[in-house]
């Protein structure tokens, strides 16, 4: 394992889409680990590194609100932007008043965590790549409050807040700490070496505390 950092992240809204519901928005109870690790490569990444999630913290109440919004029905082509890089002339935007469509969401509000996480070389790594390098640049990035691009809860209306803690410093106590709760199987990460293939896991909550590295993964 190497270097491990602990982030504290928090926010008004949050939604991590379950992907079994097909119409309408519905937020897994916490945040998942793929969106944890967006939330660190936002602030720090390079090809030479690769974020692993090893737990999260839940520190606030789980609550739920229902809102409905806006959204777009679909999406420039694929086919569209590859004629316009070939310097064709095609139409590279939308209508809102033909694309727009209203759709209910059951998200989540005033979360609040703690990612534990490290990062492990890659075979992208050259040779002035090295861990206490990488380790440097994100506790100094994440300590002045800076990112690369903002990190979001799910969507990108939903920005984070956060905070680096340091070394020896006191975690937030969790809501939950003296409970247990089974959460299900939640999404684990995005296989993308494998046809974007998801992986899910079972995620079991004990203390506040959600273990996410070395679990047993299904597809």
């Amino acid at each position: 394992m190497a270097y491990g950092v602990k982030l504290r992240v928090w926010g008004d809204y949050a939604c991590f889409s379950r992907p079994e519901m097909k119409v309408e928005r519905v937020s897994y109870d916490v945040i998942t680990s793929s969106a944890a690790r967006a939330i660190l490569e936002a602030i720090h990444w390079k090809p030479a590194i690769s974020w692993k999630i090893d737990k999260i913290h839940v520190i606030k109440e789980i609550k739920f609100d229902n809102i409905r919004r806006n959204e777009l029905a679909g999406k420039i082509s694929e086919r569209n932007v590859k004629q316009a890089m070939e310097g064709k002339e095609v139409a590279l935007y939308q209508l809102i008043n033909d694309e727009r469509q209203q759709r209910a969401s059951m998200i989540l509000k005033d979360v609040e965590y703690v990612i534990e996480a490290h990062f492990e070389m890659t075979e992208a790594a050259g040779e002035e790549d090295n861990e206490a390098k990488h380790y440097e640049q994100f506790t100094r990035r994440a300590g002045k409050g800076q990112c690369f691009n903002q990190p979001y809860f799910g969507c990108r209306e939903f920005p984070v807040n956060f905070e680096l803690i340091e070394e020896g410093q006191d975690l937030p106590e969790s809501f939950y700490k003296g409970q247990t709760r089974d959460l299900g199987f939640m999404l684990w990460d995005i296989d993308f070496k494998n046809n974007m293939t998801p992986k899910f896991f079972r995620a079991e909550m004990i203390d506040g505390v959600i273990i996410t590295a070395k679990q047993e993964v299904f597809q």
